[in-house]
């Protein structure tokens, strides 16, 4: 049996199973990347919810975890060389877990590069500008009579999908054939942009085709559907 109590989070989010990989999350487009890759990969895990509203990832428990307060962040009991592990950061962990597993990474070197660039180019660009977009469109944002903050962080999101969609055109997946990681850290910011941040229409979305099929075909995957809900909402 692993011993967790080293980890001053597990006091706050006790382990039921500390021999599994604990996942401290919420289903944001960030949160999902690390569910459902847990979920495509089979990998046994304990999800547990941080609870924003009661600022639990400003806690001193989970800023034991993550000094940078933000989730997702997990603890592996059986981490490199057995000995336990805690990681931060959304696209670090993706890679941990595609390393960790053999999955969803290519071990070919150049399609391997490739698969890393698409996913820094989800972390460095689609990530913060949708969800910039999101602040100025739906949120405290959109109140703001200054409407430039809004389209400039709408012009970046509508540059980025156009960049998506003409190598989409060829491609089936980010890295070609395989659908990998690079497509994992994308799924839920393109579902939240034209669905819960209600952009559709800002953004253009129904002119990048070649997106709205690979979202499709991600959304289809029963792990995706499965970890789009994970950790379960408090």
């Amino acid at each position: 049996m692993a011993d967790l109590s080293a980890f001053s989070i597990t006091r706050r989010w006790p382990a039921a199973h500390p021999e599994r990989l604990q996942l401290y999350s919420v289903p944001t487009p960030n949160g999902v990347k690390v569910s459902i890759m847990l979920e495509e990969t089979g990998l046994p895990y304990e999800p547990h919810f941080v609870d924003f509203s009661r600022d639990e990832q400003r806690s001193r428990e989970f800023l034991s975890l993550n000094p940078n307060g933000k989730i997702p962040a997990i603890l592996d009991p059986d981490g490199p060389g057995g000995k336990p592990l805690a990681l931060f950061e959304s696209g670090a962990i993706l890679q941990y877990l595609a390393e960790k597993t053999g999955q969803f990474l290519p071990a070919d070197p150049a399609l391997r590069w490739q698969t890393l660039q698409w996913l820094h180019f989800q972390m460095g660009g689609v990530g913060p500008m949708f969800g910039q977009v999101g602040f100025f469109h739906k949120f405290a944002g959109k109140d703001f009579q200054d409407k430039r903050p809004r389209d400039r962080y709408v012009t970046e999101s509508k540059r980025l999908l156009g960049v998506m969609d003409v190598h989409l055109a060829t491609h089936r997946w980010f890295a070609g054939d395989d659908y990998t990681i690079a497509d994992i850290s994308m799924l839920g910011w393109v579902r939240n942009l034209i669905g819960f941040y209600d952009a559709r229409d800002i953004v253009e979305f129904d002119r990048f085709r070649h997106v709205g099929g690979w979202l499709q075909r991600g959304l289809a995957r029963p792990a995706v559907q499965r970890g789009l809900a994970i950790p379960a909402r408090q």
